[in-house]
């Protein structure tokens, strides 16, 4: 929102005033836009109250009605009593927990809904209730068929505002200000799919008239959040493709051959596909913006170096960013290897480097004497500087915020960029996250290798589990234990990795050499564990999940993951991808207790059916939701709160359509239906991608 009248100070809005603003401000509202788009949490429809008289025991339900009785007990176990009458019947909500908190919020006389199940003692009880204050005064409901329901109440009441003090401030901004909020979408776009007007959609997702009118309200905002966003795409992806000369980088075919003919092995088929797609987009006169997706031992990394050495071979620069320093540590000794005898001249610029060092890389970077850099967050500091950079890659692209992404980028004159992921995603998905990439897919893993067997134990089976270990580590192979946290704790009752490792050395494998690696340990101890494990000194590894990516044994046969109900599924396929990457049969053995969710036992039956990281990352999505898959900030991406990525795949096409049909016509956003949606665009987006899409 934009407009003059909705940038009004709170604290100037009618029933507000300086001090309700000041704790307002606090959960983000510093103006009336920010008030109006704060939007109901949820909704109770009189049409859904059931009536005290008509209950049953065990039903989940709403119930609202007059607090005739405010009770606290002191006999026995100490409660909390609030009996509520709905000319029907009576019903007590029950607190055993922090009485004096909700001992202060109730008082006879309110208007109050309670939610939750129905038991029966002595009678109609709802235990710890779902609850809303909805008025102070007698009607039981004040303000039509659906009452919105903003935040929780104990957080209205710390700002000394009931639930319904709340609504009447919103109403107040709404009869003030309803004609100040400006239409954001073209009018032929609202023809098209009959949307309501921006203004009544922002009146009826307050105060509907009728659930008919609410879904009017919902459709339309999930809509427009959607079209934005994909607006954001097509705008990013003109861009790149604009007639902005990038840096041509020239191919010659003998070095690619000479490149190629070095590596220990042959590309496969999908490998040589995707080079053939980077190196075209070399060629172009705008820069490559790149999606490379892979599933994990793929064979990603092979690819990113071929480009970045032919692009040193044409006297660039080239940058690869990791989330963590130990997967750039482990890519700098890959990259080393595979370059050994060339002439390019390689530096790892990490964190946990001496300030010297970083001071001396940095210069070198300045003044050209480095060709190829790998590093961390470290690359995007104001200090760092290229002389020719010409090609970024950043690998677990999903680690990293657009932003991040972008800053690295701007490092160069529109340099080439290749974005890697190893978290699969579902084609409907990547083109609405990834929608400015171009996107090139490694869907074949290298001969020779075979799917790894994977399996799923209860803790009773554990003793068969580590002998099986045993035999793996007697025959030569390695293994890696892994589990969720460092320490013992009191709040969480899983095995930790420090204590497991002193077990496992001492109790169970006492001839054998162990070693412990997680995230608290400094640097240099990290990779000194990982250079003893990568040369064999190290038998078994025990690990968090700091192993989850990047780490690279092919020696490592066996995979070992205490508490796998703790994981998710992406997670779970990442350290599974971390064994399987030799020739020999490898194995993943999942160990959870018994008695574990139902959820987590989904999660655990995928993980023994299928290899396929698509299908896992669209079983991870089904049941983590997209809000948990995706942390849209993480992301860089608008949060949504209308939309769902999985379930409004027919929308986001729609509103992807319109996006780019609506930037090929008019990549400027200057014609006259469409200065409303540039006005819009500029003010939500611009500032925060840290780049001019439209001038």
């Amino acid at each position: 929102m934009s407009s003059d009248g909705l940038t009004t100070p709170i604290q100037f809005l009618k029933g507000v005033g300086e001090k309700r603003a000041e704790e307002l401000r606090k959960i983000g509202i510093e103006t009336v836009g920010d008030l109006l788009e704060y939007f109901p949490r949820r909704y109770l429809d009189r049409s859904t109250i059931l009536p005290i008289a008509q209950l049953e025991k065990d039903q989940e339900v709403t119930v609202a009605g007059e607090v005739v009785r405010v009770e606290r007990i002191r006999r026995g176990k100490p409660r909390l009593i609030v009996t509520i009458y709905d000319r029907t019947g009576m019903l007590e909500a029950v607190w055993f927990n922090q009485i004096d908190v909700f001992e202060r919020l109730f008082r006879t006389g309110q208007t109050v809904a309670f939610s939750g199940k129905i038991g029966y003692y002595r009678n109609w009880q709802i235990v710890h209730p779902d609850f809303d204050i909805l008025s102070e005064e007698k009607d039981p409901i004040h303000t039509g068929q659906i009452i919105p329901v903003y935040a929780s109440t104990e957080g209205l009441k710390r700002l000394g505002l009931s639930s319904y003090g709340f609504r009447k401030i919103v109403h107040n901004a709404l009869e003030r200000y309803a004609e100040e909020i400006k239409e954001t979408l073209p009018d032929y776009l609202l023809h098209k799919y009959h949307l309501i007007g921006r203004a009544e959609a922002f009146r009826q997702i307050h105060f509907p008239e009728s659930r008919e009118r609410l879904n009017q309200a919902y459709r339309r905002f999930k809509y427009e959040e959607l079209f934005f966003l994909e607006l954001l795409m097509a705008l990013r992806k003109h861009y790149y493709q604009s007639p902005v000369m990038g840096i041509p980088i020239a191919v010659d075919q003998k070095v690619v051959d000479e490149l190629v003919a070095r590596l220990p092995f042959r590309l496969t088929r999908a490998q040589r596909r995707v080079l053939n797609e980077i190196l075209e987009d070399f060629q172009r006169s705008h820069p490559m913006n790149r999606l490379l997706q892979g599933d994990v031992g793929s064979g990603k990394t092979v690819i990113a170096w071929l480009a970045m050495m032919i692009t040193v071979r044409s006297g660039f620069q080239a940058a690869l960013m990791a989330p963590t320093e130990i997967l750039a540590q482990q890519h700098f000794l890959t990259l080393s290897r595979l370059a050994e005898g060339l002439p390019v001249r390689l530096a790892l610029l990490i964190g946990s480097l001496p300030e010297r060092e970083k001071l001396r890389i940095r210069e070198q970077l300045a003044g050209g004497e480095v060709d190829l850099v790998v590093g961390t967050h470290a690359l995007i500091q104001e200090a760092v500087s290229f002389a020719r950079l010409a090609l970024v890659v950043i690998d677990e692209q999903h680690r990293f915020g657009v932003e991040q992404r972008s800053t690295l980028i701007q490092k160069g004159k529109l340099p080439h960029v290749l974005v890697m992921t190893a978290t699969p995603i579902p084609r409907t998905l990547a083109l609405t996250l990834y929608g400015d990439l171009d996107v090139s897919v490694i869907d074949e893993l290298p001969p020779g290798r075979q799917p790894v067997k994977t399996y799923w134990r209860t803790e009773e089976r554990l003793p068969r589990i580590l002998d099986f270990i045993r035999q793996q580590v007697e025959h030569g192979r390695q293994a890696y234990v892994v589990y969720p946290i460092i320490e013992e704790s009191e709040k969480l009752e899983l095995k930790a990795a420090t204590e497991a490792f002193q077990h496992l050395q001492k109790k169970v494998f006492p001839a054998f050499r162990l070693g412990l690696l997680h995230g608290r340990m400094k640097m240099e101890e990290k990779e000194a564990v990982m250079r003893r494990f990568r040369e064999g000194e190290i038998q078994i590894l025990v690990s968090t999940t700091v192993i989850e990516v990047g780490v690279d044994v092919p020696n490592a046969t066996v995979m070992l993951i205490e508490h796998a109900e703790r994981f998710g599924l992406s997670q779970l396929h990442q350290l599974r991808g971390r064994v399987g990457r030799g020739a020999d049969q490898a194995y993943c053995i999942l160990v959870t207790p018994k008695d574990i969710t139902e959820v987590a036992r989904e999660r655990m039956e995928v993980m023994v059916a299928t290899t396929d990281g698509f299908r896992i990352a669209e079983e991870d999505l089904r049941l983590r939701g997209s809000g948990e898959f995706f942390g849209t900030r993480q992301h860089g991406m608008p949060d949504l709160r209308f939309a769902d990525l999985i379930q409004d795949s027919r929308v986001i096409q729609a509103a992807r359509r319109d996006a780019f049909a609506l930037v090929e016509q008019d990549p400027h956003l200057r014609q006259p239906a469409h200065l409303a949606t540039r006005r819009h665009f500029k003010s939500a987006f611009a500032r925060k991608f840290q780049m001019s899409l439209i001038a």
